[in-house]
């Protein structure tokens, strides 16, 4: 039941998002700008705040994790139909990281904490340019401590308090290094950002055991992360499918903010004449004896000979209306600004 709720949440704040653009430059320009989108290899900031005892030996098994779930990402901006080509980059990911990546940042916008990153345009520039591409998403996994109220399984027991995670953040860059595109993304109606991992957990049942006031935070081993990590997805039948579930889910939140509509509003744009309505100019019934008159196909009386063309028109003859040729002046609603 639980994991159902949670799909209709995020259902329904994907329904509400799809209504925005979540690209930091108007969707047409973006659409314009970028047709071939490349997609560098999940990286690994080893330098971030990771304070797992095994760190030596975490940083690898992600390494392995991401590796063997990126072709998903791909897929998943594939089907959005936005693009004519998404290519997967195949790149050392930690010697890449170190020449593209400028500076990390930890930054706390509207409530959400996470690692923002900045990169070299030079590098940018280079690496677009190499692999012929339009933009480059990048795609980064580092750890982050931040202050988290965690409850038991039962629900009777909360401990709030610092714990570590391994989180994920994304950004498509065009060659300038220009940032087109980000994740966590706060153009979205509804802000969420759930990490890839919590790496430390409460352990409420030796407190309870030992009739304890205190919790102790410990970290989880590195099989309780890959197992964590490799936990299939069910459907809405509760059937286990072959998706991961942390990454599909994640996976699954960014291409939903990165996929537009692909018909594009022109502000400002003329109106299509065809749509505008025709001036009714069928005469009147007390008025159609006249037409013929009007319309110059009365024929005169045998004995008056030629049809003299200066001849006043008959006084019943009924005068047709101006209709002009062209449109009248074209009013477009404006339409407001997606910056």
């Amino acid at each position: 039941m639980k994991r159902f709720i949670v799909g209709l949440i995020f259902a329904a704040g994907t329904m509400l998002g799809c209504a925005q653009n979540h690209f930091n430059i108007p969707t047409e320009n973006f659409a314009d700008k970028v047709k071939v989108l490349g997609i560098a290899p999940i990286f690994i900031d080893a330098d971030s705040d990771l304070n797992h005892p095994q760190k030596e030996l975490l940083i690898p098994l992600i390494a392995d994790l991401n590796r063997k779930y990126a072709p998903l990402l791909v897929s998943k901006l594939r089907s959005t139909g936005n693009f004519y080509a998404v290519t997967p980059l195949a790149d050392e990911p930690q010697q890449l990281f170190s020449s593209l990546m400028a500076r990390r940042e930890k930054r706390d916008d509207a409530g959400i904490r996470y690692n923002k990153y900045f990169w070299k345009n030079d590098a940018i520039s280079a690496y677009t340019k190499k692999n012929r591409l339009d933009a480059v998403m990048v795609i980064v996994v580092s750890g982050l401590t931040q202050t988290s109220k965690i409850f038991s399984s039962n629900l009777l027991s909360s401990l709030e308090t610092d714990f570590n995670y391994l989180t994920m953040t994304a950004q498509i860059v065009a060659p300038d290094g220009t940032v087109l595109w980000e994740y966590p993304n706060f153009r979205a109606r509804l802000l969420t950002y759930h990490p890839l991992v919590n790496l430390q957990y409460p352990d409420f049942s030796e407190s309870e055991a030992n009739r304890s006031r205190k919790t102790e935070v410990r970290f989880k081993s590195l099989d309780g992360i890959r197992r964590t990590l490799e936990q299939k997805k069910s459907d809405w039948l509760f059937r286990e499918t072959e998706e991961p579930e942390v990454y599909g889910r994640l996976f699954d939140e960014m291409s939903s903010l990165i996929k537009y509509t692909a018909e594009k509003q022109s502000k400002g744009g003329g109106v299509d004449r065809k749509q505008l309505p025709v001036p009714d100019v069928s005469p009147r019934p007390d008025e159609t004896h006249a037409l013929p008159a009007a319309t110059g196909s009365v024929q005169a009386p045998a004995a008056a000979g030629k049809i003299d063309s200066n001849a006043p028109a008959p006084a019943n003859a009924v005068k047709m209306p101006d209709i002009s040729t062209t449109a009248p002046d074209e009013i477009v609603p404006a339409i407001e600004s997606t910056l």
